[in-house]
């Protein structure tokens, strides 16, 4: 995996941010479990996630991060706009796919995000992968879908969340190589402050224009929404956040992979969705996948290190 990404060099030990992005992983991969107790439209989950996190961020800017934004140049502002609105339609789509699909699949198809990383960033001057990247990017994808083949379905209402899904994923990929360019210049809690609150302000806006409620979906909807927002949100994609700065955006977006697994177990418990064996074996293969990528990484960076 190529060190050179036009955003500074990897930090001489991300071994830190490597455990932070396993602690994330776990915590997103509760999101489709959340998404499932809401009884409430896609879009207004969606909306619900996203408005609670920002304004669990929104007092931050008066005690800490005002100057910093007001500091921004126009292009990094347009940049976290970009990275806000791809992140609206990563959320309004993949939460779309789970009322067509199981989570399994859901889940597999939204973290194609590394196929997608691995094509876009050579074309906008980001990460680069190496044979050995590319080799992990198929371990852990192809585990990914020895996870959730019993749950693929490519008709009718299947197709329809498989598409959402797939949709989903490359706005998460297109929103990791924005965030990959920032995080290099702009610090962790400004940046998803910008992110987090364009993205509300755009579903809500698209919620408004739908015609669709806000209120009176219930006590249990509105925790489960409270949820999605402190640790899917907060605590999951904040961990990503911040390990961008530290990490290439493909070794990232492998690693959200493991989300695939974490969820299949989520449904299994919560929804008594099918587990077969065949778990245990993509679970095995998603993990060498990612255990390889982050390898690639060590290596890169050694001898990044004895060149220098």
């Amino acid at each position: 995996m190529s060190g050179s990404t036009g955003a500074g060099p990897v930090p001489a030990r991300p071994g830190f941010a490597i455990i932070a992005l396993w602690l994330g992983v776990l915590a997103v991969s509760t999101g489709a479990i959340f998404a499932r107790m809401a009884d409430a439209p896609a879009l207004v989950i969606a909306t619900g996630r996203m408005v609670i996190a920002s304004l669990v961020l929104l007092p931050l800017i008066g005690l800490r991060h005002r100057t910093a934004i007001r500091g921004l140049s126009v292009r990094h502002l347009a940049l976290a706009g970009v990275a806000g609105t791809f992140l609206a339609l990563h959320f309004a789509t993949w939460i779309s796919s789970l009322s067509y699909t199981s989570i399994a699949n859901s889940v597999l198809l939204v973290n194609t995000v590394p196929v997608w990383v691995a094509l876009a960033g050579p074309l906008v001057g980001l990460d680069r992968l190496d044979r050995r990247g590319w080799i992990a990017v198929t371990l852990a994808f192809a585990g990914a879908a020895v996870v959730s083949a019993p749950s693929v379905s490519l008709e009718g209402d299947g197709l329809l969340g498989n598409l959402l899904a797939v949709a989903g994923a490359i706005a998460m990929a297109a929103y990791l190589l924005c965030g990959r360019a920032l995080r290099a210049r702009l610090d962790l809690v400004p940046y998803i402050m910008l992110a987090y609150g364009v993205a509300a302000l755009i579903l809500l806006l698209a919620t408004l224009a739908a015609g669709l409620p806000l209120l009176g979906h219930g006590t249990a909807t509105y925790l489960a929404l409270v949820a999605m927002a402190l640790i899917p949100q907060l605590i999951g994609h904040s961990t990503y956040n911040w390990s961008l700065k530290a990490l290439p955006a493909t070794a990232v977006s492998i690693s959200l992979l493991g989300e695939a697994v974490f969820a299949s177990l989520w449904g299994w418990l919560f929804f008594a969705e099918g587990l077969p064996p065949s778990t245990l074996a993509g679970g095995a293969l998603v993990l060498a996948g990612i255990v390889l990528a982050q390898t690639s990484l060590d290596r890169t960076r050694h001898a990044g290190a004895g060149q220098a």
